[in-house]
Parts: structure tokens; sequence; C-alpha cells
């Protein structure tokens, strides 16, 4: 991997966990209703409502953050004419 695409990786990694926790806030605000998905420590809950939050977290999260990522590759990519490897 180049050493100038690190940092760049770095920050786009960030900025994609920033923009994962964003996004699914507003899905699970507006498919559940409620403004937090439920923990699993909670009580208030059963297994599948929990176990059903995860799910859906880890696909926005992965998602989103492949996106994110994938924009910083092409981004690195305009701004030298190298793919980072």
């Amino acid at each position: 991997m180049n050493l100038l695409y690190k940092p760049i990786g770095t920050v786009a990694g960030v900025l994609g966990g920033i923009a994962a926790h964003a996004v699914f806030r507003q899905l699970w605000r507006r498919a559940a209703g409620q403004d937090e998905a439920p923990a699993a420590t909670s009580p208030d809950y059963g297994w599948r409502e929990v176990l059903f939050a995860a799910a859906f977290q880890g696909a926005v999260f992965g998602l989103v953050k492949a996106s994110v990522d994938r924009a910083g590759v092409l981004a690195y990519h305009r701004m030298t004419g190298k793919w980072p490897t």
C-alpha cells in the first residue's frame, strides 16, 4: 500500500464510521419509531429485537463504510493516477 494512501484511508475510515452511525440512527428512527436501537443489556427487549437491531446496524455500517472507503480509493486514484495496493 502506498504510504500516501494511509492517511487518506484512515480519514476515510473515521468519516465512514461517523456517517454510518448517522445513517443508522436515521433509518432506525424511521423503521422502529424509537430514538435508539435496543442494547444487548436492556431488560426491556427480547432476543429477537436485539438481534434484529444488531444485524440491521451491521448491514448499514458495512454498506456505508465500504462506500466511503471506495470513495477514498477513487479520490486517491484521481489525485495520483495509481491504485493503492
